[in-house]
């Protein structure tokens, strides 16, 4: 090994605990995660757009604002911020909102009677995803020329508010979405096919509310805010076409497998036999971000800033398979601690992909984790955090995983090989018998994955008090 690499390795990472991370250095990181969380958090993002003054508006750009009184209102939620944006929603209309239909991970509370509420499904649809599209359908004819259909949107919309096109199933779906996933499809891609089995994605929603205006509120789980590609695209136009899904099943070696249905419906659709999604120019409506993974990363670098560390933004738009994503950000990581210069806090943003191929547990961020445990073992003084803001990863109860330059280390004395574990697919499995799993809890929003690196020495600016903190997470 080259010389500079050794000042920067060591056989003893520092102060690590038995169970991971040191202590103070997991209270960092999460401490850093919870303040770009709480920046995203969709109360305070929807009393940004809601204005009430003398007159309730709504702004929908930067000098535009939409005028509410004397209108009827109807509110449609979906994904995983549902309950807290359509209850914030709720309480500033009041008497203005006619009716909604919530469809959330869990089932609504604390909202108007005249409210609806679902517990859908997620990753994948259930029966109460389609009951809410059900309703969300019938919800629709009743919306006015003169009336407002608000829609709240963010990440999980998809799989949690479904209505099948004609002669597509639930079970149709689903089926097709889990080859989707299993075939390490992107959400995009995911998005093509979904939005032309659907009779409320791709634009579906905003057809059906017919002359009433719409407004769309989204807080964004996609690379680059799109609003086709945000829950679907329920009020956006959808640039896809039945072509671009059968190309989508076609490329990821799944098209003989999907439900006969589907390819029929799909087959028809390419022939002009039923009738495209929306696409540009057919209809106007209002799509507005309202918060996304760069709003997050800003705030958590501020945190880091306010521990005395110099901070840095890498990227907030990290995507493509999940271990080549982890491998380069390790590198950047590895050459950042050759320098040898003051503490410095590196943060990225994005969604990763995982090509799932054994029958272990886990996520996309606890995989990261896993691959850089690999890539940074023995150097000194690097802590990351690895996390979904959701503060789930995969089918897990773990939102993600934090990692050293001993973590490598301390598994070779557990006997723990980190690269079996990655090809069973059992990240999870692996954090969980050496320590490490973030349970950060249910966060009640959504902008992507969030990467947090401290390199370098604790600053002296951070105070011994947060030094005495227990450990972030429960190993």
């Amino acid at each position: 090994m080259a010389a500079e690499n050794q000042a920067a390795r060591s056989p003893r990472s520092g102060s690590a605990a038995p169970g991971g991370t040191a202590p103070r250095y997991r209270s960092l990181l999460e401490r850093i995660f919870r303040a770009g969380v709480a920046a995203v958090e969709p109360a305070r993002l929807v009393r940004s757009r809601l204005l009430d003054g003398a007159s309730l508006r709504l702004r929908i750009g930067a000098k535009r604002t939409l005028l509410l009184e004397g209108r009827k209102i109807w509110m449609i939620a979906a994904g995983k911020a549902a309950i807290p944006m359509a209850r914030e929603s709720a309480r500033l209309l009041g008497s203005r909102l006619a009716a909604g239909v919530v469809a959330a991970p869990r089932r609504p509370r604390g909202l108007p009677r005249r409210v609806r509420g679902f517990a859908g499904g997620h990753p994948l649809p259930n029966r109460g995803s389609l009951e809410a599209g059900r309703a969300v359908w019938a919800l629709l004819r009743r919306a006015g020329a003169d009336d407002v259909v608000l829609v709240l949107l963010s990440g999980g919309a998809s799989s949690l508010l479904v209505l099948p096109a004609p002669g597509i199933t639930l079970r149709d779906t689903l089926a097709t979405h889990r080859l989707l996933l299993r075939a390490g499809a992107t959400i995009a891609e995911v998005n093509a096919v979904r939005k032309h089995l659907s009779r409320l994605k791709g634009g579906g929603l905003a057809r059906r509310a017919g002359e009433a205006r719409v407004v769309c509120l989204l807080l964004s789980d996609v690379i680059g805010n799109s609003p086709s590609v945000i829950g679907s695209g329920p009020a956006a136009a959808d640039p896809t076409t039945y072509a671009d899904a059968l190309r989508v099943l076609s490329r990821r070696r799944i098209l003989d497998r999907v439900p006969a249905r589907v390819r029929r419906h799909l087959e028809r659709g390419r022939q002009g036999k039923v009738a495209e999604t929306l696409k540009p120019g057919e209809r106007r409506t209002w799509n507005v971000v309202i918060g996304d993974n760069r709003v997050a990363l800003a705030a958590a670098s501020a945190e880091a800033r306010s521990l005395g560390y110099r901070s840095q933004i890498l990227t907030a738009s990290m995507r493509g398979d999940t271990r080549v994503c982890a491998r380069r950000f390790a590198a950047e990581i590895r050459r950042r601690a050759r320098r040898g210069r003051r503490p410095i806090c590196l943060l990225a943003g994005g969604e990763t992909t995982v090509d799932v191929r054994g029958k272990g547990r886990g996520g996309r961020n606890q995989e990261f984790a896993l691959v850089l445990a690999e890539e940074l073992a023995g150097f000194r003084r690097i802590h990351c955090l690895s996390a979904g803001s959701d503060g789930r990863d995969g089918p897990t109860d773990a939102a993600g995983a934090f990692v050293d330059g001993s973590t490598a280390e301390r598994a070779a004395r557990l006997r723990l090989e980190p690269h079996a574990f990655l090809e069973r697919n059992d990240s999870y499995g692996f954090f969980r018998r050496l320590g490490g799993l973030f349970r950060a809890g249910p966060t009640g929003t959504n902008v992507m994955d969030l990467k947090i690196v401290i390199l370098g020495r604790l600053p002296a600016k951070t105070s011994r008090s947060l030094l005495r903190q227990p450990a972030a997470g429960n190993p």
